[in-house]
């Protein structure tokens, strides 16, 4: 673990890798830490050769987001970095996650954190090893929105929650044509979206999922050639204290909507509902000559917020949250969900 204070005592500047650009979130995170006071950015993008020749990444990605840039992981690790962003493919996550541990740098890895549950826990273990943090990147648990859901739930106000319906709809992923690939992205709209949902009930109810139910299919985008993994579906979630939660996860926003999709979570408790929307806040309307949807968002910047907690813990040695083991934990209801699916819709147990 580096020390991220100077031989007087102060801070000093911190070195921030951005690990691939495969996820679009590797564009957001370089906009953010690039013009950060009392912080250093390097990127690198290898895995670039492989990806399709119509995907701007590697070199001329980092040009374009004004990021300075090296050809290898193995360089960027050699510069010392005190913390790292992992954008690979989902698939490709562990291999970067342990090269990073070992070379003593905090991680905060993309979602979900591995395809494969024993990846998700060789990672685990990697960064315990070496004394560094790993964080898994869910922005939504920054969200206003939910904090205030949280509060509720912790102060009793709503009684004993008895379950809630989550969905998190969006568009067919674009431009990264990894993320539809079943083998690099572990799934499709399943694996994609029930992570997001699964991370706020994990943080509300502080609770295992004992029992999963999944189905889903290819209905929609189903003639897209290019679209190899399900793109919709319904999971069903027990929780240990009996707490019973549906999400529905889909690629349903249609191609020319205004904005890429949303969240909501509603919770029910004894003492009452609530719903939240953290996405939701916005201008819209029409725009003459066309009919053309207009979509102004005015709610915060979950990026920012989560990168704001993830380089405040690294300054300061406090763990940051969601860890990786509520990564981990995520993780095996997404299986679970994907068991279940090619079992025709069986319930499977987790607490067997």
């Amino acid at each position: 673990m580096t020390d991220t204070t100077t031989p007087g005592g102060g801070a000093r500047t911190l070195r921030v890798a951005v690990l691939s650009f495969a996820h679009v979130h590797a564009a957001s995170y370089i906009a953010l830490l690039r013009d950060r006071p009392g912080v250093e950015l390097l990127t690198a993008d290898p895995d670039a050769a492989s990806a399709p020749a119509d995907e701007l990444r590697g070199r001329e990605f980092a040009a374009q987001h004004g990021a300075p840039y090296v050809d290898s992981y193995a360089e960027a690790l050699a510069w010392g970095p005190d913390a790292v962003i992992v954008c690979a493919e989902n698939a490709r996550h562990r291999d970067v996650v342990l090269a990073a541990a070992e070379a003593g740098a905090h991680v905060l890895c993309e979602k979900p954190l591995a395809t494969r549950v024993e990846d998700a826990e060789a990672m685990v273990a990697a960064c315990d090893a070496a004394g560094v943090h790993l964080m898994t990147a869910y922005p939504v648990r920054f969200s206003p929105e939910f904090a205030t859901l949280r509060g509720l739930v912790e102060d009793g106000a709503l009684g004993t929650v008895l379950g809630g319906t989550g969905t998190n709809n969006g568009k067919v992923p674009a431009g990264r044509v990894w993320f539809t690939d079943p083998e690099l992205a572990g799934g499709g709209a399943l694996a994609d979206h029930v992570v997001h949902v699964a991370d706020l009930l994990d943080a509300l109810l502080g609770q295992e999922v004992v029992a999963v139910r999944a189905v889903t299919n290819r209905v929609l985008h189903g003639d897209d050639a290019r679209v190899r993994a399900e793109t919709g579906g319904l999971v069903s979630l027990t929780y240990a204290g009996g707490a019973e939660v549906t999400v529905d996860c889909s690629w349903s926003v249609p191609d020319g909507a205004a904005t890429w999709g949303g969240l909501t979570l509603q919770v029910v408790g004894t003492g009452g509902t609530v719903e939240i929307d953290p996405f939701g806040a916005h201008v819209g309307g029409l725009v003459a000559g066309g009919g053309r949807q207009a979509w102004l968002g005015f709610g915060e910047n979950l990026d920012a917020l989560m990168l704001e907690h993830f380089l405040g813990c690294v300054r300061s040695g406090a763990a940051p949250g969601p860890d990786g083991r509520t990564g981990l934990r995520t993780l095996r209801a997404v299986v679970a969900a994907q068991r279940s699916v090619a079992e025709g819709g069986s319930v499977v147990r987790l607490d067997a």
